[in-house]
């Protein structure tokens, strides 16, 4: 299929936490709602749990998002392509470079042991941090 010459590429985000089971998956939900057509949004983990947590799927459920269709993935699953943003996540020594234009580090804090208007308030920090990102410079 041909590249229509009116259409750019979709902005490339990749969102990196150690597990990818919480904050990332957040983050890639959110940059998916508010980023339509005009990105790709992915994330990854460098040592990924394998699911998604319940309390992330039933944060995201609360505004009418359906994080069960996420997956928990490692790096390795993720396209070899260079990204044109990396957030990293709170994860330290332990998220390994990607290719990226730019790079981000979010220091937010874990939600798993917080009571639910603690989730609900990550959930909503993480959501302004992805429309502030969108809002930037593509580079």
């Amino acid at each position: 299929m041909r590249k229509q010459p009116n259409f750019p590429d979709p902005k490339r985000i990749l969102f990196v936490r150690i597990e990818n089971s919480f904050r990332s998956q957040i983050a890639e939900a959110f940059a998916c709602i508010y980023g339509g057509n005009e990105v790709t949004a992915s994330s990854a983990g460098s040592k990924p749990s394998g699911k998604v947590h319940p309390r992330a799927v039933a944060a995201m459920k609360e505004l009418g998002y359906d994080l069960t269709l996420h997956t928990s993935k490692s790096l390795s699953e993720i396209p070899d392509v260079e990204f044109d943003v990396a957030v990293t996540m709170g994860c330290g020594d332990e998220c390994p470079m990607v290719r990226a234009k730019r790079r981000e580090s979010w220091d937010i804090p874990d939600p798993k042991s917080l009571p639910p208007e603690g989730v609900t308030a990550i959930r909503d920090l993480i959501g302004r941090k992805v429309e502030e990102l969108l809002a930037g410079p593509a580079q």
